[in-house]
């Protein structure tokens, strides 16, 4: 892919823009969370409903950031393969066959 780093600074390329409909596990507790936060929220009253509503955005949030951060960690890994890969020339062990 041609200026991947371009399309990927403009947006075009969103790595998050993916599917459950092939994971049937997914979709089966993704189901269970929509419908038990819609049964939370209809059961409860004022404050705890409040309460339940910010352990909710607070979970969100947490969430999210664990997800960037892993993000991350995988982009630098993948960094650190394709450096070692192609431009690192270390070795565990002496090369005996090269000149002095």
């Amino acid at each position: 892919m041609a200026r991947f780093i371009e399309e990927f600074y403009y947006g075009n390329i969103d790595p998050q823009a993916r599917s459950t409909k092939q994971n049937k596990t997914v979709q089966k507790e993704m189901a269970v969370l929509t419908k038990t936060e819609e049964q939370l929220t209809n059961a409860l009253q004022d404050e705890q409903k409040k309460w339940f509503l910010d352990f909710s955005n607070a979970w969100s949030i947490v969430n999210g950031e664990s997800n960037l951060d892993s993000f991350i960690m995988g982009f630098r890994l993948g960094a650190n393969f394709t450096y070692d890969a192609f431009i690192s020339t270390e070795t565990p062990f002496e090369d005996l066959l090269k000149e002095s």
